[in-house]
C-alpha cells in the first residue's frame, strides 16, 4: 500500500512513519486490502485539527484523528488491481502527546492507535451505534495486538 506522509508539525520523526508505514501495510493485508491502495497521513497541531473538525463536522474543539474516505465501499477496495486512493487521515500531534500521557503509553503507540482507527474509519468501520463500536474497537485490538504494539510500548 502507498503511503503518503506530511509533517506539518516537525515533531514526528523518521522511526515513527515507519512505525505506522508497517502497522497499516500490516492492517491492509489483515483486511485484505489491494496492494495499490493509496492513503495519506498528515500531521498538524490542535489549532489545524479544530479548524477542520468546525469545518467537516461543526464540532467547534480539537480532535484527535480525522479521515475523508475517497471511496464508497470496501468491496471496491478488496483485490482491486487499478490504484485506488482510499482518502486522507489527519492526526494531531498535540492531542497524540496529551492522550499518550492521559493513557500512560508512548507516543509511538498512541500515533499508532490513531494512524490505524482512521484507516479503519476509510475501511467503513465506523463507532456511531454501539454495535459498530464494538466491532471497531475489538478490530483494532486484535490489529494492535497482532502487529506487537500494545500499550505497554
Amino acid at each position: 500500500m502507498e503511503m503518503d506522509f506530511s509533517d506539518e508539525t516537525k515533531k514526528v520523526s523518521t522511526d515513527h512513519m515507519k512505525l505506522i508505514e508497517d502497522l497499516l501495510s500490516y492492517a491492509a493485508e489483515q483486511e485484505s486490502i489491494s496492494r495499490n491502495a493509496e492513503i495519506s497521513i498528515t500531521f498538524v497541531n490542535n489549532d489545524v485539527i479544530k479548524e477542520l473538525n468546525q469545518q467537516y463536522r461543526n464540532i467547534d474543539r480539537p480532535t484527535d484523528v480525522l479521515s475523508f474516505a475517497l471511496e464508497e465501499g470496501v468491496e471496491t477496495i478488496v483485490g482491486a488491481d487499478i490504484p485506488i486512493m482510499l482518502g486522507d487521515i489527519i492526526i494531531s500531534v498535540n492531542k497524540a502527546e496529551e492522550q499518550a500521557n492521559e493513557y500512560n503509553h508512548s507516543f509511538s503507540r498512541e500515533l499508532g492507535f490513531l494512524a490505524l482507527h482512521g484507516f479503519l474509519h476509510l475501511l467503513g468501520y465506523d463507532h456511531m451505534e454501539s454495535e459498530e463500536e464494538k466491532k471497531m474497537f475489538l478490530r483494532q485490538e486484535e490489529i494492535l495486538n497482532g502487529f506487537g504494539l500494545s500499550r505497554e510500548k
